[in-house]
């Protein structure tokens, strides 16, 4: 029996994750200085404070990295099957139309990196294509691909080239050079000189650390398995019995992949089988971390009212994601580039913190007050008017 044309309402609890997700990354980046690692002295601050530094660090990655960005790109995939399925249940192909999507998602990207050097947009918009190629795809075989590029196929090539011939180096991509100037402009750099170095040296930078670091395959996979979860309507209260199973079986995961990955270094001492196995581990780890925030968001979300009520409160907020990273990426470079204030050399990974946690209130007072005079954030609704214009 074929199913009827009914097209797909937005899924509020998809912007609940979204919201969350953009919360998480402006953490991070802001107890990183916006990919520029320049701290003040911490000799003589105190006890407390260091343990604060080290607690809010290592806590927020253990949390969050690797994590926030993956649910980003799950919901990427997952975007994409709504708007194709709704073409599709209208006898249009949206194939093309995404080209056109994703080669504007390419510009956006380049605006932001004009004040961040480690954005994601304009990975998204070159890997984006892959949900191109692959949507037309069975479920079995998507799959098989979202498997093949979860587990990393670079890393154990290397893994496997280095246990068979020690004297094996895995190669990487030379980018010393790159990320120095990068640095020199957040350090003494003004406006446009920050804005040139970004978006050539910085860009090249931030890309070849992305593929050095596995995010290139993860990231495609993301993308399909988010537009398999679409495909399943796994985002819909239906689907949570499967999700209490996915919770299950990544919780057994997770424990076994990140203490074996902490105990390598012990085990192994050839860098060029440490180095890529660690990569694989981590990334595996990381996904299964992200899948139990994913089922926990969602358990929350549909089985408890009060958590529900609480969580909805974030959805003006997811609703404007791509609004929001951006307009972090601009706040962050201008808080603590030289360009800006320059307060790189004054705040601290806690005090970082803090203006993190300012920058989201800001951000979610403007989204709350945006949304109840519009349907769409400022970039989201440009993007999509853009994305229709005749072609």
């Amino acid at each position: 029996m074929e199913r009827a044309a009914v097209p797909h309402k937005r899924v509020d609890v998809a912007d609940v994750l979204r919201g969350l997700a953009v919360m998480g990354i402006i953490l991070l980046h802001t107890i990183e200085h916006f990919n520029f690692y320049s701290f003040p002295d911490t000799t003589g601050q105190g006890a407390w404070l260091n343990f604060t530094d080290r607690a809010v660090w290592d806590g927020l990655f253990f949390l969050l990295g690797g994590k926030a960005y993956a649910i980003f790109a799950l919901l990427f995939g997952f975007s994409f099957f709504i708007q194709d399925d709704n073409q599709r249940m209208r006898g249009k192909d949206f194939r093309a139309r995404f080209c056109w999507r994703l080669l504007l998602l390419f510009v956006i990207g380049n605006f932001n990196a004009m004040f961040f050097t480690a954005e994601i947009l304009v990975m998204y918009s070159l890997i984006g294509f892959v949900l191109v190629a692959t949507c037309r795809l069975s479920n079995k075989v998507l799959l098989w691909l979202v498997a093949i590029c979860l587990l990393q196929p670079v890393a154990l090539y290397n893994i496997v080239r280095a246990v068979a011939d020690p004297s094996y180096v895995v190669p990487s991509i030379p980018t010393g050079e790159y990320w120095q100037a990068a640095f020199a402009v957040q350090s003494g750099g003004g406006f446009w000189d920050t804005v040139k170095v970004n978006l050539w040296e910085g860009q090249l930078a931030s890309l070849a650390w992305a593929w050095d670091h596995g995010r290139i395959f993860q990231t495609a996979g993301l993308f399909m398995l988010g537009m398999l979860i679409g495909r399943q309507g796994w985002l819909l209260k239906s689907s949570m019995p499967c999700w209490g199973r996915v919770l299950a079986w990544a919780l057994v995961a997770f424990f076994p992949l990140y203490g074996l990955n902490n105990m390598l270094p012990s085990f192994i001492e050839n860098a060029n089988i440490l180095g890529p196995l660690s990569l694989l581990l981590s990334s595996l780890a990381n996904f299964a971390f992200m899948l139990v925030l994913v089922s926990g968001v969602l358990f929350g979300f549909y089985c408890s009212e009060r958590v529900c009520r609480v969580f909805r409160l974030l959805i003006p907020y997811g609703n404007m994601s791509m609004t929001n990273y951006v307009t972090q990426s601009i706040a962050g470079s201008l808080i603590f580039y030289n360009w800006g204030f320059g307060m790189h050399a004054h705040l601290g990974i806690t005090a970082s913190v803090c203006v993190g946690a300012l920058l989201f209130i800001l951000q979610y007072s403007f989204c709350r007050w945006w949304i109840g005079r519009h349907s769409h954030g400022p970039m989201e609704y440009a993007w999509k008017r853009a994305t229709w214009i005749s072609l």
